[in-house]
């Protein structure tokens, strides 16, 4: 299974019901952030930034700027707003898939 699959089986799926934020940490074995990126989920992280890409972020460290430049040409934006609004309409599980594979391509 790869890291796109284990964070969206635990996406709002029973008995996790993970948001966004905490099925990427989940995903790479980061128990110690699932609480609290629990308040990260929903368009609720910092800026309003995509909480799947939020939790990317914070796991990429010093590559979080090419994380970030990844996932804004994946989807054409970073805040939950412009992803859930506009023409584009990006789904919540297509955001987790892609901030999964841009980590994992980091060897994360």
């Amino acid at each position: 299974m790869n890291a796109a699959e284990k964070a969206l089986s635990t996406f709002r799926e029973p008995p996790y019901m993970y948001n966004c934020a905490q099925t990427i940490c989940a995903a790479f074995g980061r128990d110690d952030l699932l609480e609290p990126m629990k308040a990260c989920g929903g368009g609720r992280a910092p800026e309003g930034t995509c909480g799947a890409l939020y939790a990317a972020l914070t796991l990429a460290g010093d590559k979080a700027p090419a994380v970030q430049e990844a996932f804004l040409a994946a989807h054409g934006a970073c805040t939950c707003r412009e992803l859930k609004g506009g023409a584009a309409r990006v789904a919540c599980q297509d955001c987790v898939r892609t901030a999964a594979n841009l980590l994992e391509k980091l060897g994360l």
